[in-house]
């Protein structure tokens, strides 16, 4: 007679529940995951910013610029024409409005960005600006406002001083 091989009930109920306690430590993990990729793309567009400002700082002091505030500094060409930013002692300034700031940022760091009011979501690109004044402008993730904690605030630099660059990301 042959003796039949399988598993049997208590055995299927044992690795049931191991499977379970399994998917409840490893769960949290996950879905955890949507608030830190937010977290890291914004360190990312500090990173970005940092990057291209020092190139920004680089062509205007090959210019001899760099020394002055409202600066109008010429990062490259398109074709026949200049691209052109303008920077505050040789680093990206924020002058104007959200449209300013979201063109400068466009042609320095070859992003699409919504220029946003506050309070307002950006829907259409990755990330969106917030002109705050002459002195600040503020960057968000796609879904979230400026007045959320999850953005990098940028001060532009001054005579005596260097750019900021803060990352808040509490509550990305």
């Amino acid at each position: 007679m042959k003796r039949q091989q399988g598993f049997t009930l208590i055995e299927l109920v044992v690795v049931i529940i191991i499977l379970g306690i399994l998917a409840v430590t490893a769960a949290p993990k996950f879905i955890n995951l949507q608030s830190d990729a937010r977290k890291s793309t914004v360190e990312g567009v500090k990173a970005a910013l940092q990057g291209a400002n020092t190139l920004i700082y680089s062509k205007a002091a090959i210019q001899g610029l760099g020394k002055a505030a409202d600066e109008s500094v010429v990062i490259g060409k398109s074709g026949a024409a200049d691209i052109v930013v303008t920077a505050d002692f040789g680093y990206l300034n924020s002058k104007t409005s959200s449209a300013v700031v979201q063109t400068n940022l466009e042609k320095a760091l070859d992003m699409k960005f919504d220029a946003l009011a506050t309070g307002t979501v950006g829907t259409v690109n990755d990330f969106g600006v917030v002109y705050k004044s002459a002195t600040s402008f503020i960057i968000v993730p796609k879904g979230k406002k400026d007045t959320e904690d999850c953005r990098l605030e940028y001060t532009p630099a001054t005579s005596t001083t260097l750019p900021v660059y803060l990352v808040v990301a509490t509550a990305c």
